[in-house]
């Protein structure tokens, strides 16, 4: 896969990156059908799959349970993997807690740091919990994020918003990335995506595929159709996929190739 740039920040990441919420955590979690964690030789096989295939993106977070340690213990060759992670939610004993204080921010990007066994992360966003003005404009976590980028713990700065509103108003306060969400059944951030090829910052797509509900669609093919849905918008960086099964993963990279290919020609 040829790998596009994050923005302005150097950062070259794959059209696909790997989303690791089911490597971590089954509690809580909005997919159609339950699932049990996988073992550490199935997350080794995954993450080597990726690689083969081109992925350099890993998406996680502390409120993915335990995806963070189970990445730092599991991942060869730190300097392969472009790390997106984020603050201000955690998750435990099956509850999630938020805290956007500074205090907060910087401890929970320490302990990213610990359980990831890296020193500096690529890619740090915001876990908004859905008040994604009032976090940017009345609590400390970016003003936090944007001077640990500056001190360099940090080479990117986001959020992973709700709201189309939340993901321009980030833009406006200097972040280099927002997650939105983007399929065929939901268009509401589309702005922030427009936004985003205008301003050369970037997109990261969450729920590309309506977490498991694509089967909305009155469509023979849902999955291929979201695809190039989402990458017909010039400002989407890449697709965050979330999945265990190396099949599927497989799978949805050649219909990406096939699809940027096409795109290309």
């Amino acid at each position: 896969m040829q790998y596009r740039e994050l923005a302005k920040t150097g950062i070259m990441v794959s059209p696909v990156g790997l989303g690791t919420v089911k490597f971590g955590r089954n509690q809580g979690v909005k997919y159609p059908q339950g699932f049990d964690l996988p073992d550490d030789k199935q997350i080794k096989d995954l993450l080597a799959l990726s690689r083969d295939l081109g992925i350099n993106l890993l998406d996680t977070a502390p409120a993915y349970g335990l995806s963070e340690e189970r990445l730092g213990k599991l991942m060869d060759n730190r300097h392969d993997w472009v790390i997106e992670t984020k603050v201000g939610e955690d998750f435990k004993n099956n509850q999630s807690s938020f805290d956007f204080t500074a205090e907060g921010t910087r401890k929970s990007v320490e302990n990213s740091l610990r359980r990831l066994n890296t020193d500096y992360l690529d890619m740090v966003l915001i876990h908004s919990d859905g008040n994604d003005e009032p976090i940017l404009q009345n609590e400390a976590v970016l003003d936090t994020l944007l001077d640990m980028r500056q001190a360099g713990y940090v080479r990117a700065v986001g959020i992973s918003s709700k709201t189309a509103s939340g993901g321009l108003l980030a833009f406006e306060k200097d972040c280099d990335v927002v997650m939105a969400c983007y399929n065929p059944i939901y268009t509401d951030e589309l702005p922030v995506l427009q936004a985003a090829a205008k301003l050369q910052r970037a997109t990261l797509i969450k729920k590309a595929f309506a977490s498991g509900h694509l089967n909305k669609l009155a469509d023979e093919n849902p999955v291929e159709t979201a695809l190039r849905f989402i990458f017909a918008q010039a400002g989407v960086t890449s697709i965050i996929l979330g999945t265990i099964d190396p099949q599927h993963l497989q799978q949805n990279i050649e219909l990406t190739e096939k699809i940027l290919c096409q795109s290309a020609a």
